[in-house]
């Protein structure tokens, strides 16, 4: 079952006071930045997080879910109410998730040509 887009905007507007959440869809699924570092995602209209030091220790309670087949676990975040929890989750989160990278090309692909 895909995110609707209802959802992420109930999520959205409830992290207005952290500042800088952006999302980009992925999938029928939504991946969420907090400046511009990944954070978590709404996936099957539930909001998850990465399991950080903070996360676990802001929510020592919250069911692990696997997101999607083949990855991490993540932290349930049931308290969506909160927007001053919320906020503080993810100022809490943003030292502890690596920044947004480039991608790296595999170096099996670089420099392949296509045959004529």
């Amino acid at each position: 079952m895909a995110s609707t887009r209802a959802y992420l905007d109930f999520i959205l507007d409830q992290l207005s006071e952290a500042g800088q959440v952006s999302y980009r869809p992925m999938m029928g699924e939504f991946i969420l930045y907090y400046r511009d570092r990944v954070i978590g995602g709404i996936y099957d209209d539930r909001f998850l997080v990465k399991c950080t030091a903070s996360s676990q220790a802001m929510m020592p309670e919250a069911d692990r879910e696997i997101p999607y087949e083949g990855a991490r676990e993540m932290l349930l975040v049931d308290n969506v109410d909160n927007r001053a929890f919320l906020a503080e989750l993810l100022s809490a989160m943003y030292e502890e998730v690596p920044p947004r990278g480039k991608r790296k090309r595999s170096a099996e692909g670089a420099g392949r040509t296509v045959p004529r």
